[in-house]
């Protein structure tokens, strides 16, 4: 077992209730401090070279925590700021599931980067910069693919390439 493995089960095993708690703490429901506490586990022993302090562990998935949480209310606060500016108030696409289908339809004819530039950049609302670190390519790369994508989506739901932003 490698030790991280260990870590993450003594962590859980020790801490899991805790960081759960502070996860109902900061969202105010069960399942999404749950998905929450899930999420922070993923970036921290994703990315961190982990020993065996539990107090440090916790430290960090605490934070991550926090730290999603708060990016998380910042952009939903943005969006609702701004998508009077995307969407037409009186039109609901939401409530029409073709419409939602030919969109997703559309998604799955990218190929997989400019998908997943697509939804860091249009979905978690990431920069370019911050997308193309998160994949691990250059900025300009980003660029290429954002373009390609919504040229391609822009042809597959017959829109005006203006209209998509």
């Amino acid at each position: 077992m490698a030790d991280w493995e260990q870590s993450f089960k003594d962590l859980l095993a020790t801490r899991g209730s805790a960081l759960h708690a502070y996860g109902y703490l900061l969202t105010g429901e069960s399942s999404a401090a749950a998905d929450l506490t899930q999420e922070a586990l993923l970036r921290v022993f994703g990315r961190l070279r982990v020993d065996d302090d539990l107090s440090q562990l916790e430290s960090y998935v605490r934070r991550a925590m926090l730290n999603q949480f708060v990016d998380g209310r910042r952009r939903a606060l943005l969006w609702r700021k701004r998508r009077h500016l995307l969407v037409d108030p009186d039109v609901h696409h939401d409530d029409d599931p073709a419409a939602v289908d030919e969109v997703r339809q559309a998604l799955m004819m990218l190929s997989p980067k400019q998908r997943a530039c697509v939804v860091l950049r249009y979905y978690q609302d990431l920069s370019v910069q911050e997308i193309a670190d998160q994949l691990e390519c250059a900025e300009g790369t980003v660029k290429r693919h954002l373009s390609d994508a919504r040229a391609r989506l822009a042809s597959t739901l017959a829109l005006d390439k203006e209209n998509i932003r």
